[in-house]
C-alpha cells in the first residue's frame, strides 16, 4: 500500500494486513488495516502509528513524503499494540526527544508497554497544538474503547482522527467508503457487536457531546478498515446500534452432540418462520462467535440451545455465553432448548445464564430426552411460533 493523500498535505501512511484471520477471538476473514496519518504543515505531525511487523512499510510509506527525521511530533490515540507496537522503532526514526502526544492515561500506558523514555506531552479535553495554518484539538473518549483513547480532530479540514472508533476489520485497496458502497457496513456493524457495544451508553454521551460542541467532519478517519467520506452515514449507524434497536429477528444459538438438539433448533426455526420473523439458526461450530454477535446486535430473541454434557452444557456453547455476556446486549427475548440421555440439567442452566443478562425470559425452556420425535418436533415448532409472537408482542 502507497501513501494516499486524503486532503492537501493529509497522508495516510498505514499499512495493510492481508493474512490475519483472528484478532484476538475476533474472525477478520478478510484482513484488516492499521491506518496511520501524516499532516504536512509548517509542522509535521504523524498521527498514530502501527502494529509492530509493519513498522518497516509503514517507514517506507513516509519516506515517499518526507524524511521521516523531519516529523516534529507524534500522537498516539490509542496504546493497543496494534497501533502502538512499532512506536520505539519509529520514535528512534524520528527522533526520541520529539514530543508524544498522548492522553494522561496513554502516557501511564505507554511508559508501561514501552522501556524507552520519551517525551511524553500528555494532552486533555480542548487542549489546541498549532501546525501554522491548521490546528490539532483532542476529544477525550475514556472507555471507548480503553481508558487511554482519545480523538484527535483537525480543525480547519474538519477531519476526524477517531483511532478504533467507526472502524472495521477490512483489507483493500479501496479508501473510502463511497469506493466499497453498502459492502463496508457489514464489516461496520460486525466491529461495533464485537468491540463498541459494552460501551454503547458512552457513545451515546459522545455523539451527544459532539453535537452540542457543534463540531462538523468532513471526513472520519478510523485505524482500521476504510475512512469515511460521508460521516453522516456512520455516525447514524452507531446512534441506531448504541439504542440497540431491534428487527423483528431471531437467533437460535445451539451445538449439538449427536443431532437431537440440532433437530430440535431447525424445528424451532420452523415455528418462529411461521410467524414471519426472520429467523437465523447458528450452529456453534459452523459460525464464528463474532459473527453470530453481529447477528445478536439488531435481534430481538436470542435462543440457545444445548445437549446436557456430564451435567452442564457443551463447552462451545459456554464459550459464546461468556463472550456474549461481556459484551452486554439488551432488550432481548431470551429462550433455552436441549436434548439430553439421563440428567438433563442444560436448560436449567441456559435459562439462568441468560435471566443474569437481564434477558426478558419465555415462560420455561423446551428440552426433550434423547431422540426428538414427530411430536417432540411438533411441540418445538410450537415453542418457535411462541416466541415469534412475543417478539410481534414486543414491537
Amino acid at each position: 500500500m502507497k501513501p494516499v493523500e486524503i486532503a492537501k498535505g493529509v497522508y495516510d501512511v498505514g499499512v495493510i494486513d492481508w493474512n490475519i484471520r483472528d484478532f484476538h477471538g475476533y474472525s477478520t476473514h478478510l484482513g484488516t488495516s492499521y491506518n496511520a496519518f501524516l499532516i504536512v504543515d509548517e509542522k509535521t505531525v504523524l498521527i498514530d502509528t502501527v502494529k509492530k511487523d509493519f513498522a518497516d512499510q509503514m517507514l517506507r510509506n513516509i519516506s515517499q513524503i518526507i524524511d521521516p527525521a523531519q516529523i516534529d511530533m507524534v500522537i498516539s490515540n490509542h496504546t493497543e499494540m496494534d497501533h502502538s507496537g512499532s512506536l520505539p522503532y519509529i520514535m528512534s526514526r524520528v527522533g526520541a526527544d520529539k514530543p508524544l502526544c498522548c492522553s494522561k492515561m496513554g502516557e501511564k500506558n505507554l511508559s508501561r508497554h514501552f522501556s524507552e523514555k520519551f517525551n511524553y506531552q500528555a494532552v486533555s479535553e480542548g487542549d489546541e497544538i498549532s501546525l501554522g495554518s491548521r490546528t490539532l484539538t483532542f476529544i477525550e473518549t475514556r472507555m471507548l474503547h480503553w481508558p487511554d483513547s482519545m480523538f484527535t480532530y483537525l480543525k480547519e479540514d474538519k477531519i476526524l482522527f477517531s483511532s478504533d472508533a467507526f472502524g472495521q476489520h477490512y483489507a483493500g485497496h479501496e479508501e473510502f467508503d463511497d469506493a466499497v458502497g453498502e459492502a463496508i457496513m457489514p464489516h461496520a456493524k460486525k466491529y461495533f457487536a464485537n468491540i463498541l457495544l459494552l460501551y454503547a451508553p458512552l457513545i451515546l454521551k459522545l455523539v451527544d457531546k459532539v453535537t452540542k460542541l457543534g463540531l462538523e467532519f468532513s471526513m472520519i478517519c478510523p485505524d482500521h478498515g476504510v475512512l469515511w467520506k460521508n460521516p453522516g452515514k456512520i455516525i447514524e449507524a452507531y446512534a441506531k446500534w448504541s439504542q440497540q434497536e431491534a428487527e423483528q429477528k431471531a437467533v437460535i444459538i445451539y451445538d449439538t452432540m449427536w443431532s437431537s438438539t440440532h433437530k430440535m433448533a431447525m424445528a424451532i426455526a420452523d415455528g418462529l418462520h411461521a410467524e414471519g420473523i426472520d429467523v437465523h439458526p447458528m450452529k456453534l461450530r459452523g459460525f464464528d462467535r463474532s459473527d453470530i454477535m453481529t447477528e445478536v446486535l439488531d435481534a430481538k430473541a436470542v435462543i440457545i440451545g444445548s445437549p446436557t454434557l456430564n451435567n452442564g452444557i457443551f463447552p462451545s456453547v459456554a464459550d459464546f455465553l461468556t463472550y456474549m455476556k461481556g459484551l452486554k446486549p439488551q432488550n432481548k427475548i431470551g429462550a433455552a432448548f436441549g436434548s439430553y440421555g439421563w440428567s438433563g440439567e442444560s436448560v436449567k442452566i441456559l435459562e439462568k445464564e441468560l435471566s443474569d443478562m437481564k434477558f426478558q425470559m419465555m415462560e420455561s425452556g423446551l428440552k426433550h430426552q434423547y431422540v426428538p420425535d414427530e411430536t417432540a418436533l411438533e411441540k418445538c415448532t410450537a415453542f418457535g411460533k411462541k416466541i415469534g409472537q412475543a417478539i410481534k408482542e414486543k414491537a
